[in-house]
């Protein structure tokens, strides 16, 4: 059957197509795993999920679902609990979870920022920052990646105005870089802005057993508001937002992504504990983890452009999407689950393939994967 806008559908795909850049679903039909957010190994650990079955069936899970949003029949004791088990562990005043890192972001941004307010946003930032970002009132101003002068012009630019806001990643998720936290920090307190910190891809990887950037600074104090994902390191789903008590009640008076959502069921809760403190034993998986990391930039050719960054987020610039489909095509051919990253999603001219190193990965994997791109970018 045809529809009325069938004809954009078709006009959309065809350019996107027409630009090699058209996105399709792939299954990983068993490649070494060099793609996945699951640093520690986390998603696949026997380990956590038998854990996450102990606890349920000694809970006795009266529910599948949790049956509504959490101002109506999806609260309980053991969330309200969680949320302040874990904002202990990240050393926070307290916390609201969220469905997923998406939710939280879009949440937080578009209920918190208004008419009158300035957010000065990484360029880098994530898309679901951004989509919150488009449903607030406030005016939006990106500065340049990392770049401190250029975030200095912007805030000048705002001094007496509204409330300024200042919106950051501690581990860039295309790039696998950090910011620059510390003197962020100072310009906030010289131009009395809000920071506000996306943790997704820090949580669970820094050696302070897995707290994130910004405990291992020692700025918990000084950020405005953290978002912490569950579904990268973690391995499990969701994500929580840290914050003050006052910044909590806010958030469930006027967060809409919080209060028309049904909440997370039991045993996703459950599923999150139980990673939380399978982290908190989990010092050896993290070493090994940037042992990895170490081992890998070594491998790789000086020759090669590979985007700086001690994450396990290692990028390599592979300029046009027709190129870098090509040489992640190969890769997966060679057994590498290796994806690439096209524009628009990235710059056009900085389209990349983007490798994930893993606690469960072997320095012989390793070794061959870099093997294959020094041996790809030879010819």
């Amino acid at each position: 059957m045809n529809f009325p806008a069938d004809k954009f559908l078709q006009q959309a795909l065809k350019k996107r197509q027409e630009q090699n850049a058209l996105r399709e679903l792939v299954v990983n039909n068993r490649m070494i795993d060099f793609c996945s957010n699951d640093y520690l190994g986390f998603a696949r650990s026997s380990e956590l999920r038998n854990n996450i079955l102990s606890e349920s069936s000694t809970l006795q899970l009266q529910t599948n679902g949790s049956t509504g949003s959490r101002l109506l029949a999806g609260n309980s004791a053991y969330v309200e609990n969680l949320e302040k088990e874990i904002a202990k562990f990240h050393y926070g005043e307290t916390g609201l979870i969220y469905n997923s890192g998406y939710e939280a972001n879009m949440g937080l941004f578009s209920a918190v920022l208004q008419k009158g307010d300035y957010v000065i946003y990484d360029e880098l930032i994530h898309a679901s920052v951004h989509d919150g970002m488009r449903l607030a009132s406030a005016s939006a101003y990106p500065f340049r990646h990392n770049d401190l002068s250029h975030l200095e012009e912007r805030l000048k630019l705002m001094q007496g105005s509204g409330t300024i806001y200042i919106a950051v990643e501690t581990i860039y998720s295309m790039d696998g870089d950090d910011a620059p936290l510390a003197e962020i920090i100072v310009l906030c307190k010289k131009y009395n802005a809000n920071l506000i910190v996306d943790e997704a891809h820090a949580t669970g990887i820094t050696v302070n057993n897995g707290k994130g950037k910004v405990q291992e600074l020692n700025l918990e104090k000084e950020v405005f508001a953290r978002v912490h994902t569950f579904g990268k390191s973690m391995g499990c789903h969701g994500a929580i937002v840290l914050g003050s008590d006052l910044l909590r009640n806010f958030m469930i008076n006027f967060s809409r992504a919080f209060i028309y959502t049904t909440a997370l069921p039991l045993n996703s809760l459950i599923a999150i504990n139980q990673s939380y403190k399978l982290l908190q034993q989990s010092n050896e998986r993290i070493y090994k983890l940037h042992e990895l990391i170490t081992y890998f930039k070594k491998n790789i050719s000086a020759t090669i452009p590979l985007i700086q960054s001690n994450s396990p987020i290692q990028c390599i610039i592979v300029n046009g999407n027709a190129e870098v489909k090509k040489m992640a095509t190969q890769l997966q051919e060679s057994g590498f689950d290796v994806r690439p990253i096209l524009s628009p999603t990235v710059t056009k001219g900085k389209e990349r393939l983007r490798i994930c190193i893993h606690s469960f990965n072997t320095t012989e994997q390793i070794q061959k994967l870099t093997g294959a791109i020094n041996s790809f970018f030879k010819k």
